[in-house]
């Protein structure tokens, strides 16, 4: 416990470049992700995000054994899951097995892919829990301009995205192009998800892409209010996760999942104690005088 709250310790690791490097681009991730998830939690593509996380597992463990960087292997698989998945699942009641059967087939790869790794165990490790310390510039870079993509596709197809999300039925009478907002959108989330494979791992990448979102969702009803709160909670957990990780030499993703959650929780109590708010003061408004006695004429 005093190696986990070692102030001295993690205020020299901060110091250090691949720490600075690491923040960087956990900043960079929560705010893709704090953009996306609203949008996800509302599209209930939870478990799509999920499958596309084992894609991107699948290709940056091809990209270990090939020898070139995770991060572009992770992207590319990525992609092509979500290219799968929105071409394959554009029936909503076929979309939870179209999802089920890219994820299995994506994991049974991406292990057959490690077990022909013959390098380092950490490595093959990293791509399911995170490895900061293997971030580099040209990740970094990568990370950035994939992030300011997404942004700025994502800043184009908002509106209409919103509005097929809420009501696809009017959006499609309206005009709105529904059937490829939905895989261009895909596309985006598994840029995204593969965007966390180096941070918080393959495996673990939901709890930056999900959970804030979904706290966020508990305590507004507004769009825009649930993004700019999932964003500062991605934030949190993604920065948050790596400077309480660097102490005690723990994956990050642990720490990022625990601050993730944590504020998950804070917020169903928020939500709770507005309802039994509301409802007192509902019960008490039909209870008074006022309220109960007829109205005369």
């Amino acid at each position: 416990m005093d190696k986990l709250f070692d102030f001295e310790l993690t205020a020299r690791l901060l110091e250090l470049d691949f720490v600075l490097m690491a923040l960087a681009a956990a900043a960079v991730l929560g705010l893709v992700a704090g953009a996306l998830g609203p949008l996800i939690v509302m599209r209930r593509m939870s478990f799509a995000v999920h499958g596309t996380a084992e894609l991107a597992f699948t290709g940056a463990a091809a990209a270990l054994l090939l020898g070139i960087g995770v991060s572009y292997g992770a992207l590319a698989g990525a992609v092509i899951a979500a290219l799968l998945l929105g071409l394959l699942g554009g029936r909503e009641s076929e979309r939870d097995s179209v999802i089920g059967v890219i994820l299995s087939f994506g994991l049974g790869l991406g292990v057959l892919l490690l077990w022909f790794y013959d390098g380092r165990s950490s490595n093959k490790f990293g791509i399911l829990v995170g490895q900061i310390v293997a971030i580099e510039q040209q990740d970094l870079e990568l990370l950035v301009g994939s992030a300011i993509v997404v942004l700025i596709v994502l800043s184009m197809i908002y509106r209409p995205l919103l509005f097929a999300t809420v009501d696809p039925a009017v959006a499609m009478a309206r005009g709105v192009p529904v059937r490829w907002l939905s895989p261009l959108f895909a596309v985006l989330v598994g840029i995204a998800t593969a965007l966390g494979v180096q941070i918080v791992g393959a495996l673990l990448v939901v709890a930056l892409m999900v959970t804030p979102a979904a706290a966020a969702a508990r305590v507004t009803a507004s769009p825009w209010r649930a993004t700019v709160l999932a964003v500062v909670f991605a934030e949190a957990a993604a920065l948050g996760g790596i400077v309480l990780s660097l102490a005690p030499g723990a994956p990050v993703s642990f720490f990022v999942t625990a601050i993730s959650f944590t504020i998950y929780l804070v917020c169903r109590v928020i939500a709770y104690v507005r309802g039994r708010q509301r409802a007192l003061r509902d019960l008490s408004g039909s209870d008074s005088p006022r309220a109960a006695a007829p109205s005369a004429r």
